[in-house]
């Protein structure tokens, strides 16, 4: 699941009262007249920017273009929507980055990966403004996870020298941080700094894992791996409609995907939505490496095996695994959707 963070992920209580079933049908385009095959698509967490072009898919209908009737059935704080995966609940499910498909491998969960829309994973260390380098994190003391002690704190360590000894558990609550000047936290680089600036007042000093090194994709789709052998036309569909939501939803007129996001979460604002979006620009979180030549959602054998030798280097995978089993190319670097890009 997601690393949540403190802004629109925390008073959640009464914002599902209006999906009832916990799913967000395509309610918004008539249907045309061929028969639609109906897809269930489970996210991580609660609609947010971070899942803008699956909602903008949705929204201004480019699932129905590609014969798709899509609901997507979202997350949130006490809803795990993975496990709904392998007993065929849902169809493809929003994985939060490529140690989830490694783990799917080492538990003999039948699952694969079939595309990677961010290129970078938005995971940050947010510091104070007097902080001038990635390596002056080391003398500070860090706010971090039980989730990100598991997973990127360990090649922290292996990589870069950081400490056990430095880390304070971090429970979505900036305060901690606010208060000393000495100290960092975990964020996402589409949220987490905007916050801070809203309630601090003051431009916190962002440093995004991804520019250190740390080569995981997120934000990847994940399916069966009968539902690929068995019907690889409907994934190919899922994967290029989504495709095309994410390069309209980052580029084009996405009112429609973030007119949807607001109505199923009520918390979420207009600022805070066009700072996620550009941070994803700024950034290169969608449209960046490999995606520049391939298409968004773009994956290769070498980054995944980068990944994989950062992660066993660090002593989260085991280095005999497999990992090749938790991934496939087949749907991906086909460069859909590459005329969509600004020239």
């Amino acid at each position: 699941m997601r690393l949540a963070s403190f802004l629109g992920r925390t008073s959640l209580t009464g914002i599902w009262a209006a999906a009832a079933a916990g799913a967000v049908a395509a309610l918004f385009v008539p249907a045309p007249a061929q028969a639609l095959d109906k897809v269930a698509f489970g996210t991580n967490w609660v609609p947010e920017p971070e899942e803008g072009g699956f909602y903008q898919a949705l929204a201004d209908g480019t699932y129905r273009k590609y014969g798709l009737d899509v609901t997507i059935v979202p997350g949130g704080p006490n809803v795990n929507n993975r496990i709904l995966l392998p007993v065929g609940k849902i169809d493809f499910y929003l994985s939060a980055n490529t140690l989830q498909g490694f783990d799917a491998v080492a538990e003999n969960v039948p699952t694969i990966e079939v595309a990677a829309l961010f290129q970078k994973d938005p995971q940050v260390l947010i510091a104070h403004p007097g902080v001038q380098k990635f390596t002056d994190l080391k003398a500070l003391t860090l706010f971090i996870s039980k989730e990100g002690m598991a997973s990127y704190y360990q090649w922290l360590k292996a990589d870069y020298g950081f400490k056990d000894s430095q880390v304070k558990p971090y429970t979505f609550n900036p305060q901690p941080f606010l208060a000393d000047p000495h100290s960092a936290m975990q964020g996402y680089v589409t949220s987490e700094p905007f916050a801070i600036e809203k309630v601090a007042h003051f431009k916190p000093k962002v440093f995004l894992l991804a520019d250190q090194g740390f080569s995981a994709y997120s934000t990847l789709i994940e399916t069966r791996r009968d539902l690929v052998d068995k019907k690889p036309d409907l994934v190919q569909r899922f994967v290029d409609a989504s495709i095309i939501g994410w390069y309209d939803y980052i580029y084009h007129d996405n009112s429609a995907g973030n007119a949807l996001i607001k109505k199923l979460n009520p918390e979420m604002t207009d600022d805070l939505l066009a700072y996620s979006v550009g941070a994803m620009k700024q950034y290169g979180i969608v449209d960046s490496g490999d995606a520049a030549t391939l298409g968004v959602g773009a994956m290769t054998d070498a980054r995944v095996k980068r990944f994989f030798d950062e992660m066993a280097r660090a002593g989260v995978v085991k280095p005999g695994l497999d990992y090749r089993k938790a991934y496939t190319l087949r749907f991906v670097d086909q460069k859909v959707g590459l005329d969509l890009r600004p020239r």
